[in-house]
């Protein structure tokens, strides 16, 4: 082995411990606010306000105990809470990436007049800002028709606020999933489609046997990117949610801001909401990673 090539080899590893040296810096750097929460839920309100600005913010030193916890559940159904965002949230990400990707689907693999028109509609609509359109579809969920059951008979009524599907509904079809997913089928062969064709098969018996199957990571990116908006929803359920039973977890935070605000339990609280995100991310880093990489690669 020559001196050029292990030179080469210690340039190498030199860059690689560099590059080791900053991702971790970085990691800690974000890991900071999340150890911040997790200590000071431990500690009481007094104790986290003399910590703050020193080490000790860092440390569960001190006055640490469970009260905290204990008071977040007297003062708020959790369960609830937690119930309510994760059937939303279900919801929305297991329909969307139906709708969704049919609707990709159709753009991308079919041909009709109009087609590339639409899909510019859909782009464009990524522009606007979602509190822009808030208080018109606010307007316009109250006067859609909805079936009630009154006395053990089925009506008619009107109106979708205080309810679940209000929650879901209005974001299942999604411009940006519809992008990716219009873009990733895109870089299918389409010969697939002819033979198929060929053979018998109709548009949906394609999209659902041989086009979806064959887009798992585009599939798993648009289900990343739609589980973080549909949790942390706030505005939305505080317009339109008066019903404390229908409520999700990020309503709840309101809670603890009322009178006298109780710091323990906001960062207990906050980490009771914090800790499903983080376990299924954990559980689910490595396909998370190869999804994005392989649809950034692909589309």
């Amino acid at each position: 082995m020559t001196a050029a090539t292990l030179g080469e080899r210690d340039v190498r590893r030199r860059h690689k411990i560099g590059s080791y040296v900053v991702m971790s810096a970085i990691a800690v750097i974000f890991l900071f606010p999340l150890v911040f929460m997790f200590v000071s839920s431990l500690k009481p309100d007094a104790q986290i306000l003399s910590d703050v600005g020193s080490p000790r913010a860092f440390i569960p030193v001190g006055d640490i105990s469970l009260e905290n916890y204990f008071g977040v559940f007297d003062r708020v159904p959790v369960g609830r809470f937690l119930f309510n965002s994760i059937l939303v949230t279900v919801l929305t990400v297991g329909l969307g990436l139906i709708v969704n990707s049919m609707a990709g689907f159709a753009l991308s693999r079919l041909r009709w007049r109009g087609r590339v028109l639409v899909l510019s509609v859909v782009i464009a609509t990524l522009i606007v800002p979602f509190e822009t359109i808030a208080v018109p579809m606010v307007y316009w969920v109250s006067k859609l028709p909805t079936l009630v059951v009154e006395g053990g008979v089925l009506k008619y009524d009107f109106g979708w606020l205080n309810s679940y599907h209000v929650q879901i509904v209005p974001f299942i079809a999604n411009a940006f999933s519809i992008f990716l997913f219009t873009q990733y089928f895109s870089t299918i062969p389409k010969s697939l489609d002819e033979a198929a064709r060929i053979d018998g098969a109709s548009w949906f018996t394609i999209y659902r046997r041989i086009v979806a199957p064959l887009a798992g990571p585009a599939f798993a990116t648009v289900a990343i990117l739609t589980f973080l908006p549909a949790w942390n929803q706030y505005l939305w359920p505080l317009m339109v949610v008066q019903q404390e039973e229908l409520r999700p977890v990020m309503v709840g935070m309101q809670y603890f801001f009322q009178l006298n605000t109780a710091w323990g339990e906001v960062m207990a609280y906050t980490s009771l909401i914090t800790l499903p995100v983080l376990l299924v991310f954990l559980s689910f880093q490595r396909a998370f990673v190869s999804s994005v990489a392989a649809s950034g690669v692909k589309g």
